[in-house]
C-alpha cells in the first residue's frame, strides 16, 4: 500500500474520530440543557411561579403549627415561673413549669397553680393535702397531718415541720365542697392554707396542675 494511501486511510478515520467526538460533546450538553431545565421548572414552575409556591406552603404550615400550639397553650397547658422557696425542695425558686389546665380536677397530692389566696392576691404555687368532703386534721404539737384519720407520710417531700402560722386558719372539720386545702413542702417557709391570709382554696381558682419542669434543664422532667 502506497504511503498516500495510507495517509488518506489515517485522514479518514481522524474525521470519523473527530465526528463522533463532536456528537459526544453535542450529546452530553443537550444532557446538560436538559437536566438546567428541568431544574429550572422545579425552582420556577411552568408558569414562572414555582418557587412562591414553595414558599407560601412552607409558610402555610409554619402559620398552622404556631396557631396549634397556641391552641394548646391558651386551653390544655400554661407555663409558669416559680416565684420564692415555698415549695422546697420539690421546686425551685425561678422553675419554669408546664401546667395541665384542660378538665383538670385537683386531687391529693398535686402541685397546683392558684390565681390567688384570701387575702393574698398573687398566684400561688402550693400541694393539695386535702379535697372536699375529706377531714383535716393538723397536730401543731406532733407536726403531724391527719387525712381521714390517717397519718400522711410526707417524708418523700417536705422540709421542716409543719407549724402553726401567724394569723392561722381555723381548719373545717371536713374540706367543703368546691374547695381545696394546700401547703407548700417548705413547710416552715410557706404561706398556704394553715394561714387565714391564704385560707382554703376555691377550685375555680386553680389555674392547673404543674406536670412538667421545663427549665432549668439539668432539672428537666416530671413533677411528683
Amino acid at each position: 500500500m502506497s504511503e498516500k494511501k495510507k495517509n488518506n486511510k489515517t485522514d479518514a478515520e481522524i474525521e470519523r474520530e473527530i465526528e463522533i467526538e463532536s456528537k459526544e460533546d453535542a450529546d452530553a450538553a443537550a444532557e446538560k440543557a436538559a437536566r438546567a431545565e428541568q431544574l429550572a421548572q422545579i425552582l420556577e414552575g411552568e408558569n414562572g411561579s414555582g418557587m412562591l409556591s414553595f414558599l407560601f406552603e412552607w409558610a402555610q404550615a409554619i402559620t398552622i403549627s404556631l396557631v396549634i400550639v397556641l391552641l394548646v397553650l391558651t386551653f390544655f397547658c400554661r407555663q409558669v415561673t416559680v416565684n420564692g422557696t415555698s415549695m422546697n425542695n420539690t421546686l425551685q425558686n425561678k422553675d419554669r413549669l408546664l401546667i395541665e389546665t384542660f378538665m383538670y380536677e385537683p386531687q391529693d397530692g398535686d402541685i397546683i397553680v392558684a390565681t390567688h389566696g384570701v387575702n393574698y392576691p398573687d398566684p400561688i404555687v402550693k400541694r393539695v393535702i386535702a379535697t372536699a368532703g375529706q377531714k383535716l386534721q393538723i397536730n401543731y404539737d406532733t407536726y403531724e397531718v391527719i387525712v381521714d384519720g390517717k397519718v400522711l407520710d410526707e417524708s418523700a417531700y417536705i422540709i421542716g415541720r409543719t407549724i402553726k402560722l401567724t394569723n392561722p386558719l381555723d381548719i373545717p372539720e371536713v374540706i367543703p365542697e368546691g374547695y381545696v386545702f394546700a401547703m407548700g413542702d417548705n413547710r416552715e417557709g410557706s404561706l398556704d392554707s394553715r394561714s387565714a391570709q391564704i385560707g382554703l382554696i376555691p377550685v375555680e381558682n386553680i389555674i392547673g396542675k404543674a406536670v412538667w419542669r421545663i427549665l432549668p434543664a439539668e432539672s428537666f422532667g416530671e413533677v411528683h
